[in-house]
């Protein structure tokens, strides 16, 4: 097999959001016994940084977007399925929407540019109660927290979450992130934040930023 032929096949296929193709060549990498993690890394996420970046300059749209992070996250799941449990990953991720608010494209987003850029995402979901965050840091040894909110009137939220981290004594260890359409890194900087996110690409490159490897 051309290796090189074959991971840009890879990253063509997330820049045309082409979700069957991805998971196909996915399918194969696995077949043929390829490392996961560079097909991931010298492949698909190439693709999917192009993608953001030309969402970042507005030449490609929102569903443009989230069509590319769908076939992204089908590729992501089937080539980490196929890692060992020993495999090196960045960091581990808590991720969810604030408590009130059930909006959770952009977070859906976010959660498929951190997995693509080697993160353990453990996703919430939408309306999460704030204790759910801490619980699940608790449980997973979480590196960082990230949390969305939509919603102005969800965003007083956030900084409860960091309140309750400072009071469960974990604010030390475990790094918050914010993001949602209300969020500017203003809000981020007044409730004590690790980092504020403009949208998803730039969410996965904050994170690797937290953990030093930015």
């Amino acid at each position: 097999m051309d290796t090189e032929k074959f991971l840009n096949e890879a990253k063509e296929s997330i820049k045309g959001a082409d979700k069957g193709k991805a998971e196909e060549l996915a399918k194969k990498a696995v077949a043929e016994g390829m490392d996961p993690l560079e097909v991931i890394n010298k492949g698909f996420r190439l693709g999917i940084t192009e993608v953001g970046d030309l969402f970042g300059k507005g030449e490609l749209f929102l569903p443009e977007l989230i069509l590319s992070a769908e076939a992204m996250k089908g590729a992501t799941d089937i080539l980490t399925s196929a890692l060992p449990d020993s495999a090196t990953k960045r960091g581990k991720v808590v991720i969810g929407t604030a408590q009130g608010d059930i909006h959770d494209i952009g977070k859906s987003m976010v959660v498929s540019f951190l997995q693509a850029n080697g993160f353990d995402v453990y996703d919430l979901g939408r309306d999460v109660e704030t204790q759910k965050f801490i619980d699940k840091a608790k449980e997973i040894d979480a590196d960082i927290i990230g949390m969305s909110a939509l919603l102005t009137t969800t965003m007083s939220v956030q900084k409860t979450l960091i309140q309750e981290l400072k009071k469960a004594g974990l604010r030390e260890k475990v790094k918050v992130m914010v993001g949602g359409a209300p969020a500017t890194q203003r809000w981020a900087d007044r409730i004590g934040a690790d980092a504020y996110g403009v949208d998803a690409a730039d969410a996965a490159k904050k994170a690797m930023e937290l953990l030093g490897e930015g």
